[in-house]
């Protein structure tokens, strides 16, 4: 028996039963994967303020989102953004799923969800009116709406989840370290069935002027939806941008016994540090590699047996370039039969929720054996030479799927799922 089969048998498999997302592209994880395979971009204009004078003026915003259609008016006047989103996208996963949760099995339900940086919204603009005008202007729920943690917390509000709560803040690497964590928990027997995923609403003229300063962001305000452009040679920094994805993990025994509309399976991953730098990848991309190629260990999978990849890919210089170099590392010669995309190209850069939304573009690129293109990709980067669906979505057989999620200060993460027949 080969080791991954032994791995397999002796742990709680653990599956996808629902998806949820609210992305630049829509509401909804249809209107997301639409979107995505028809390499329709979701980068405009920044509407949400007025950016008409700061350096970088365009951003992946969620349109038409109103907290009001997901939750109590209440209680979302009482949560930044971030956590509103977060409520969105679980209650389509939840819903997808037709997990119930109620006195019978709330405490075998857990929550992850993780952000990047939180509220930043609420406290840029409590910051902002207690030096406009007084300390009284500041919210009294100031605390408890920008905490990291809320988004997690909210979610098991909205839907009497009493399992364990989790948050993990690990900047781009967050949204990929929800879903291993969930399968982790599973896996363990903690509980039967994890709410999980990313959420990230940090648009904000403070963080936009801060990113543009670091000259990680694009500038090209006049052309929105090509300012992304992933592996391209033209590319010059990611756009920032705003939404959620959320899935609902199970044992299989659990979504068997009740009958869950199961998508695929989620084998878990693995996480690793570069231990080099804040904000700059290793140029060889050892740490990433390293990532990639524990997760193969961890789902008993070899580099032949996964067909698609969701790459990181930020359209930064250096990050681009990296990864390509770490997914030749970790998949040797078969990097060359990969079909790697880059939803950044469309959706921006969601930071905390990126690796979630990755995840969520694996899990139905399984479904429907699509792998979504990578758009804006006019003129290839020598050093970025492996085969990146350009521009036009492409059907093919998918076995199993990585999505990568790389942080600022050398945080990775890796997730891998595969199809069930």
């Amino acid at each position: 028996m080969a080791a991954g089969e032994a791995r397999e048998n002796s742990v709680n498999r653990v599956v996808v039963t629902g998806v949820g997302a609210v992305s630049p592209l829509g509401i909804g994880s249809e209107a997301f994967w639409a979107g995505l395979t028809a390499g329709r971009s979701g980068i405009r204009r920044i509407e949400h303020f007025d950016a008409s004078s700061l350096p970088v003026q365009i951003a992946g915003e969620v349109p038409g989102f109103v907290a009001a259609d997901f939750m109590d008016v209440k209680a979302s006047r009482r949560m930044d953004r971030f956590a509103q989103l977060g409520i969105a996208a679980a209650r389509e996963a939840i819903e997808g799923a037709g997990l119930t949760i109620g006195d019978a099995n709330r405490e075998r339900v857990g929550v992850v969800m993780n952000t990047g940086g939180g509220g930043i919204w609420t406290i840029e603009t409590n910051v902002v009116a207690m030096h406009a005008k007084s300390g009284k202007a500041v919210s009294p729920f100031l605390i408890p709406m920008f905490a990291p943690n809320m988004a997690s917390c909210q979610v098991s509000i909205a839907f009497g989840i009493r399992g364990p709560s989790l948050t993990s803040v690990a900047a781009c690497a967050a949204g990929v370290q929800a879903y291993v964590d969930a399968v982790h928990m599973l896996e363990r027997g903690e509980v039967d069935a994890v709410v999980c995923g990313g959420t990230e609403a940090a648009l904000s003229p403070v963080s936009i002027t801060g990113l543009a300063n670091m000259g990680a962001l694009s500038r090209r305000n006049d052309d929105p939806e090509r300012a992304s452009r992933p592996f391209d040679a033209g590319r010059d920094g990611f756009v920032f941008g705003e939404g959620a994805a959320v899935m609902v993990l199970e044992t299989e025994e659990h979504a068997l016994r009740r009958g869950a509309p199961i998508l695929c399976q989620a084998s878990g991953g693995a996480y690793t540090s570069d231990a080099f730098h804040i904000t700059a990848p290793l140029e060889d991309g050892a740490g990433a590699a390293l990532a990639m190629s524990r997760a193969l260990a961890r789902a008993g999978l070899a580099p032949e047996d996964v067909d698609y990849v969701a790459a990181h890919a930020t359209a930064t210089p250096l990050g681009d370039a990296a990864e390509t170099r770490a997914i030749r590392r970790a998949f040797g010669d078969h990097a060359d039969r990969l079909a790697i995309s880059a939803n950044k190209s469309m959706v921006g850069h969601l930071l905390g929720a990126a690796g979630a939304v990755s995840a969520l573009a694996c899990v139905l690129a399984l479904r429907d054996q699509i792998a979504p293109p990578t758009i804006n990709l006019d003129v290839p980067d020598p050093n970025c030479d492996l085969d990146y669906v350009p521009n036009v979505a492409r059907a093919l057989p998918i076995r199993a799927a990585l999505a990568n999620g790389f942080g600022f200060g050398g945080q990775n993460a890796c997730a891998i799922f595969r199809r069930l027949e």
